[in-house]
């Protein structure tokens, strides 16, 4: 077996100890715990920097995206996999979550893949986190376009998305202090696209919103 090869089977590997992980939890917990729906959230988002490390070609990572969407729009109709279907709202979360990996690695990954990467882990880490820490923490509530939010949660997903931004763009521009200006930029915009979104949608729009405004900041101003 080649070494690509060996590199595939251990994502594979990797993924399927995170669902079974998330769905043993589920058991555990039960059907109201968010948790394991994040850690799916989260361990799949980090595919795509371990993809990024590996220099996985494209066409692996959109079949990957392909294949993750079609399971996640069954799942939605039949409920087996908890981790995929949601904790007791219909939604569309995991579906535009997979596909929204697939557009922004076809958009970036063969020229700049790490804006591709900075999206992806700001809604993995940042929106995960939040939900974790506001279902768990969150003290002050308020509603949002229908929906329970914390302040909490919204702080941590505001705090996440900028220490990713700084990261990633620090790691590939330097520590200068445009990119602590563009990271605190980014992070403004993704927790605003994570608070008026619904039904999923913020699954698609934040990470898509946050690598499209990285990039065009750090073209502009960098």
């Amino acid at each position: 077996m080649s070494s690509f090869s060996s590199t595939l089977v251990w994502v594979f590997l990797y993924l399927v100890i995170v669902i079974l992980a998330a769905e043993i939890l589920h058991r555990r917990e039960g059907k109201d715990s968010e948790t394991p729906r994040k850690i799916v959230h989260i361990g799949v988002g980090n595919v795509t920097l371990i993809a990024w490390w590996l220099k996985i070609p494209l066409s692996v990572i959109l079949q990957f995206s392909i294949v993750a969407s079609l399971v996640c729009l069954l799942s939605y109709y039949l409920p087996m996999i908890y981790s995929l279907s949601g904790v007791g709202r219909k939604s569309l979360g995991s579906f535009f979550y997979s596909v929204s990996i697939g557009i922004l690695c076809w958009i970036f990954w063969d020229s700049n893949p790490y804006y591709a990467v900075l999206g992806v882990l700001i809604m993995t880490w940042g929106d995960g986190l939040a939900a974790i820490i506001g279902k768990r923490f969150g003290q002050h509530k308020f509603r949002s376009l229908g929906m329970n939010k914390s302040i909490e949660g919204s702080l941590t997903m505001l705090a996440v998305s900028f220490v990713i931004a700084l990261l990633i763009l620090s790691w590939v521009f330097g520590s200068i202090w445009q990119i602590w200006l563009i990271s605190l930029i980014v992070a403004i915009a993704s927790s605003i696209l994570e608070l008026f979104s619904r039904a999923g949608i913020d699954n698609f729009l934040v990470p898509l919103g946050s690598a499209y405004l990285a990039y065009m900041l750090c073209t502009n101003i960098v």
